[in-house]
Parts: C-alpha cells; sequence; structure tokens
C-alpha cells in the first residue's frame, strides 16, 4: 500500500511520514515526483503558512494539476491543516486572491473577536458529524492539535464531518466522496491523530 505524502517545498512532511509509519503505513513515503504520486494508493497534502503561498508552490510545482488529477480517480485523498483550506474555492486571507483547488465550494475565513487570539495554538476537541470513516473508534470530546488563524466555511454543509469551538463553531474536519480533510495536526495529536492517519491508511 503506497502513500504519497505530496512534496511542494511546504509543510512538515517527514513529520507526517513517522506517524504513518508508527502506525504500520510503511508505504507512506514523501515525493515531489508527479509519477510517484499517480501511481500511489492513495495520497496526502500537508500543509503550513498561507493560502497564497500554498497555492503559489502547488501551481510553481504542478502539484495543483497532480493533485486535481489523483482526487478524480476516486482513489482517497487526505489534506492536513492548510492542505485542507486549499481544497475550498477562495480564501480571505492575503492579497493576490488566489484560487484555491475548488474540489470543495467554500470560502475560508478568518477568526473574528475582540478577546480571541489568533492563531489558535493549541489542544482542542471534537464534535463529529456524521459517520465518516476517517474517525471510526472515535467520540465526541476527542482532544487534537490546531494551529490556524483561518478556517474553512464550505458552501455545502453535508461534507462538515467534524466540528470544532473557538469563538464560534467552525469545520475542522470535511468529507466529499474520497476527498477527506483536517484542520488540525493529526501528526502532532497523540494518539488521537495516530488512529485518524492509521483510518486513513486502512480505507
Amino acid at each position: 500500500m503506497k502513500i504519497a505524502i505530496i512534496d511542494y517545498g511546504l509543510g512538515n512532511l517527514r513529520s507526517v511520514e513517522k506517524a504513518f509509519h508508527r502506525v504500520g503505513a510503511d508505504g507512506a513515503f514523501v515525493t515531489d515526483d508527479p509519477e510517484e504520486v499517480r501511481s500511489a494508493d492513495k495520497a496526502v497534502l500537508p500543509g503550513d503558512g498561507s493560502f497564497d503561498s500554498t497555492m503559489q508552490s502547488l501551481r510553481a510545482s504542478a502539484v495543483d494539476k497532480i493533485a486535481l488529477e489523483f482526487a478524480a480517480t476516486g482513489r482517497p485523498f487526505l489534506g492536513i491543516c492548510v492542505g485542507m483550506q486549499v481544497l475550498l474555492t477562495s480564501s480571505e486571507e492575503g492579497e493576490r486572491n488566489e484560487r484555491g483547488l475548488n474540489l470543495i465550494p467554500g470560502k475560508v475565513k478568518r477568526f473574528q473577536g475582540a478577546n480571541l487570539k489568533v492563531p489558535q495554538i493549541g489542544w482542542n476537541e471534537l464534535a463529529f458529524s456524521g459517520s465518516s470513516p476517517l474517525f471510526t473508534g472515535l467520540s465526541d470530546g476527542a482532544f487534537v492539535y490546531f494551529l490556524h488563524s483561518y478556517y474553512c466555511a464550505p458552501d455545502n454543509e453535508d461534507v462538515v464531518t467534524a466540528r470544532s469551538d473557538y469563538g464560534l463553531p467552525y469545520c475542522a474536519g470535511l468529507q466529499k466522496d474520497n476527498v477527506f480533510a483536517t484542520q488540525f495536526h493529526p501528526e502532532n495529536s497523540g494518539e488521537i491523530g495516530l488512529q485518524i492517519l492509521k483510518n486513513f491508511a486502512q480505507l
């Protein structure tokens, strides 16, 4: 089972790779080779930094096309943190008005609130919606690790699989067909995060 962790020059890729290996998914590997991504059984798009810089890097390396092509095959695809945000149509972040991959129509919005510390850094709990296989074995109240200033607001609420609360209830997990995503970092979320990555590896 090959899990391609897509390298486009940004993101904490090795920690994601190591986390997959910890749950027995030894076929997980980091790559910037389009052919290796195309031949993989599953693909992961981690992300750190801003929406605009991520989309610029994706386009410069042609990973945007590879990601769209892979998702269209029906094979499992996972976006993490900014890798989740770029699945949407657009973002309030940045001045270049970069367009996202638009796999899930919607907008990425900034947290607002006079007494709210932005970014949100640290552990927060989840409440699950529906029965996404990504969260098999987990219950409401599971704590995971977040680091973000913006959150996803999909046009269709039916794709939301998990929510958290930071000044307002917001989307922390998405699924549309074979495309999965988490706003939090499962690779940094202890046993809960490892269970999520194991669930993805076993899809």
